[in-house]
């Protein structure tokens, strides 16, 4: 039935969510129910003060396995604490059609803000920008779901989630884990010629935002485009149609996050850790772990951070082209960046200087990172690299030392680990 959440006791749950254990008398106990795990102790920035339990606590009544969007949303206006069990493919059942309303057209959007009839000095006004915006509120509507405290999210196996915004807003304790997450694509796009030299497309969504919370562990997901990659869009305008956000973006004054196990894959704007330079929100929190992720083919924000303290450590890095790449970390305003034991693969063309970029940050503490290019391995120290070829100058410390982490692994066990363990599916 079409939106319908299914209600589990917490034991049925665990018997049919995992796979039993190999053959032979071990096959009788079954693997722990990842909708009960809690963070580990010690585990990043997200186990600080009283920890993140996301739903654990959840009674057999506040377990539900969804199926569908609307089964997900009923989940997640539940009566908490919930566990939230995802099966097969969720997604959205409706076409960009559905959500356009007011007269929009893509094609009278783009006759309307031609630059040749419009110009480059002010953004878009008037009726077809008006019809793009109520469009867009009406997609914001169906496809962005808010995830309360007191919540865990998890994939049963192959679990998909296609076409969603999860919104962690102004909520406390979350859990996600377990899914893949693919193209949460934005329908209409706004054009901005004031964005940059050239104008830009903006888009809207981001697979997982995280506004104005704290304690949220996001843990073994994978995130891509799906078959809708911005590498496929059309360019408008002379700049490309770009459709998609975040994949995983942490702002308005979030605290307390760890970002750990996941596989990032063929994306423009990854992960973007604080949004404005304005301190009002942000300065003193945005504390966020970000272990163990891989990053292949991505293109920035790996992440990039303003105002927190961001321990970046035994990531592995894949940059397979320097034509779309345009940086891995980047430094923003008051930004204490400690990045520590990450593994870089660049190809040839690639330059390792381009790994950081100055976002109107002054310093950050980079060691015991290595670059690999072609076969060989070396060490690199990324803010002397940097400084070789960038002025200003970035200053090499960041003011602090991270306490809370797991073990940091040598860089050299980096690729082989995070390759084997990191993504859906690899939760041993």
């Amino acid at each position: 039935m079409p939106g319908r959440s299914l209600l589990l006791p917490a034991a049925l749950v665990v018997t049919a969510a995992v796979p039993l254990l190999g053959p032979g008398p071990a096959a009788a106990a079954p693997r722990p129910d990842l909708g009960r795990q809690t963070l580990p102790a010690g585990d990043g920035w997200a186990s600080a003060g009283t920890g993140t339990t996301g739903g654990a606590a959840a009674p057999a009544g506040g377990v539900r396995v969804v199926t569908d969007r609307a089964g997900l949303a009923a989940a997640l206006a539940s009566p908490g604490p919930r566990i939230v069990y995802v099966k097969g493919v969720v997604e959205v059942d409706k076409t960009c059609a559905d959500f356009a309303t007011g007269g929009y057209t893509l094609a009278g959007y783009l006759a309307a803000y031609d630059p040749a009839v419009w110009g480059r000095d002010t953004e878009p006004s008037g009726p077809m920008e008006d019809a793009r915006a109520a469009s867009a509120a009406a997609q914001t509507k169906y496809i962005k779901l808010k995830v309360p405290s007191d919540t865990t999210i998890v994939g049963l196996p192959g679990a998909t989630i296609r076409g969603v915004n999860l919104h962690v807003d102004k909520a406390d304790n979350v859990i996600i884990r377990n899914i893949r997450f693919e193209d949460a694509a934005d329908c209409f796009p706004q054009w901005d010629p004031t964005d940059g030299a050239e104008g830009n497309w903006n888009s809207l969504y981001d697979n997982i935002s995280v506004t104005g919370s704290t304690h949220v562990w996001i843990d073994h997901n994978t995130f891509s485009d799906g078959d809708n990659p911005d590498s496929a869009q059309p360019v408008y305008f002379g700049r490309p149609y770009q459709v998609h956000d975040g994949q995983a973006d942490i702002t308005a004054g979030s605290d307390f996050v760890t970002v750990s196990w996941n596989r990032f894959t063929d994306h423009d704007k990854t992960m973007l850790i604080g949004s404005t330079n304005n301190p009002a929100t942000d300065r003193g929190k945005l504390s966020v772990t970000v272990h163990h992720n891989e990053f292949s083919g991505n293109l920035q924000r790996l992440p990039r951070v303003r105002f927190g303290k961001v321990h970046v450590y035994n990531n592995y890095y894949q940059v397979p082209d320097a034509g779309p790449f345009e940086y891995a970390l980047g430094v923003g305003v008051e930004s204490q960046i400690y990045a520590e034991n990450n593994y870089f693969r660049l190809s040839r063309s690639v330059d390792p200087a381009d790994l950081l970029y100055n976002w109107g940050g002054t310093t950050l503490t980079a060691k015991g990172n290595l670059l690999r290019v072609g076969g060989e391995e070396t060490p690199i120290d990324l803010v002397a690299v940097y400084n070789a070829e960038n002025d200003p100058d970035l200053g090499s410390d960041a003011g602090w030392t991270p306490a809370l982490h797991t073990t940091v692994d040598p860089a050299a066990t980096v690729r082989r680990e995070v390759s084997r363990h990191a993504g859906a599916g690899e939760i041993h």
